[in-house]
């Protein structure tokens, strides 16, 4: 992808995974997926991704659902109607077998690898792959500029964790020029930082692709076995191959 001028943006498509089980919330998500989880009465644990892609100005959201999801879609339904349903949207998109497969989304992978035919046809020069079982605040505009400033093909949103309790992370290796060069999903031993041998950089899962490099990368994944997540499958095989850089 060339890099964009300042007034020249990138057209860039969420698509945000909230398909989550989330058992470590038990009773709580006994009923509903980890995304449709309540938040302060009024909210649900999903708003947060949503509002964080919505204040960001990015306004094109599929939502990719499996697990107990009645109650996160009518949620959607109700509190996310925006736009004109071209480039404007906020869409719940379950299981469409559009691949071949068998039934549910096997990993975070094969969940968009089903629905590449929404990124196609929305035509973005970059893509949001973001969890939505985050709380948190973020202003991925900052996230999009870096990627094009570091002309990467791939970037990871991180943060730094003591080395201490990074056991339960998926840890990030790193040069000095941020360039990842390594994944693993909790190390008994963690990696330090650079510089800083006190933390480690845990991934929070949101990534930014170029979409050639996404579109190419989940059909090589389709064709091949494993679990079929990106951090487990498709990043490190696209350390090899193409820039990926920690943000």
């Amino acid at each position: 992808m060339e890099k964009q001028g300042r007034f020249n943006q990138p057209r860039v498509l969420a698509m945000i995974l909230a398909g989550g089980k989330g058992t470590r919330l038990m009773p709580l998500t006994e009923a509903r997926s980890k995304p449709a989880v309540p938040f302060g009465g009024t909210y649900r644990i999903v708003d947060f991704v949503l509002s964080n892609f919505y204040n960001s100005g990015i306004l094109g959201m599929h939502v990719m659902v499996q697990y107990r999801s009645q109650s996160l879609i009518e949620h959607l339904r109700k509190a996310w109607r925006i736009g004109d349903g071209d480039r404007q949207f906020v869409t719940v998109v379950p299981p469409q077998m559009n691949s071949g497969a068998a039934g549910w989304y096997e990993g975070t992978a094969d969940a968009v690898y089903q629905n590449i035919n929404l990124i196609r046809d929305f035509a973005p020069d970059i893509v949001a792959v973001f969890g939505a079982d985050h709380i948190y605040r973020m202003d991925i505009r900052q996230m999009i500029q870096f990627h094009l400033e570091r002309e990467a093909d791939i970037s990871v949103a991180t943060l730094p964790v003591p080395v201490s309790a990074a056991q339960g992370f998926g840890i990030i290796e790193v040069d000095r020029t941020g360039r990842m060069t390594g994944f693993e999903e909790k190390p008994p031993v963690p990696k330090a930082m650079p510089g800083d041998p006190a933390h480690a950089l845990s991934s929070m899962g949101n990534y930014l692709f170029n979409a050639d490099v996404l579109i190419q990368a989940l059909e090589e994944d389709a064709k091949n076995g494993g679990s079929h997540d990106f951090g487990r499958d498709i990043l490190p095989r696209r350390l090899k191959t193409d820039r990926v850089m920690a943000y």
